[in-house]
């Protein structure tokens, strides 16, 4: 099963988020749940770097991925990271609707 953590500051924002493990779906290389999970938080990661300048410290290795939003100093560019953020969550929210046995989201709180 894949686990997403959305790690979230005490006033909601996302600070950042952690994915691990294997859906099991299917074989490696046809797997459609974690080649969804995949694309939906690499390009997030991507998203904000090109969109917004920030360049989110992050770490990725074979089915783990963690990635934290640095200290920003510009409002504007903390808030569309925030906007990519909050639509990689609803995106990993419709994987886990069709999909919910290969894919757990829960919400941490640091």
């Amino acid at each position: 099963m894949i686990s997403v953590s959305i790690l979230r500051r005490k006033d909601n924002d996302i600070h950042g988020f952690k994915v691990e493990g294997h859906a099991h779906y299917a074989e490696p290389g046809q797997d459609i749940v974690c080649a969804g999970v995949s694309a939906v938080t690499v390009g997030t990661v991507n998203s904000i770097e090109s969109l917004t300048g920030i360049v989110m410290d992050s770490k990725m290795k074979n089915g783990f991925l963690n990635a934290n939003l640095p200290h920003v100093e510009q409002p504007k560019a903390l808030e569309q990271a925030q906007l990519l953020l909050a639509s990689m969550v609803v995106m990993l929210q419709s994987i886990e609707l069709s999909y919910g046995e290969y894919i757990q989201i829960q919400d941490v709180i640091i």
